[in-house]
């Protein structure tokens, strides 16, 4: 299965648990052994690839031991600053997301009692 955009939080979870399983088979590793390498409790790997959620990390010590935390550096690039931004805040980085600003109401004719 591919995980798409469109995928239910579940069927997310359940796919990775799959896919970390299968990972854990061809390293050749119990789940006893993936938890004590990953320092966590072999309840949280079963839960792990059974589908349920678990803390990051967890899942961060479980990539690790499964020799696929490079892949997080591909799924979550970081990101660059691109040259125009840079010079219009004068090459300070930016810190916070600015609100969404709404949209006059130019299309809708001006009456009497309402103010905007």
């Amino acid at each position: 299965m591919k995980i798409a955009d469109l995928s239910t939080d579940e069927a997310v979870l359940a796919e990775i648990g799959r896919r970390i399983l299968h990972r854990r088979l061809d390293l050749q590793l119990t789940q006893a052994e993936l938890a004590e390498q990953a320092g966590i409790a072999k309840r949280t790997v079963e839960r792990i690839e059974a589908g349920a959620s678990a803390q990051m990390s967890s899942m961060i010590r479980v990539l690790r031991v499964l020799e696929l935390l490079p892949g997080l550096d591909s799924m979550i690039p970081q990101q660059s600053q691109r040259p125009m931004d840079l010079l219009k805040r004068k090459g300070k980085v930016r810190r916070r997301a600015s609100s969404r600003r709404q949209k006059k109401h130019a299309d809708e004719p001006w009456r009497w009692g309402e103010e905007r």
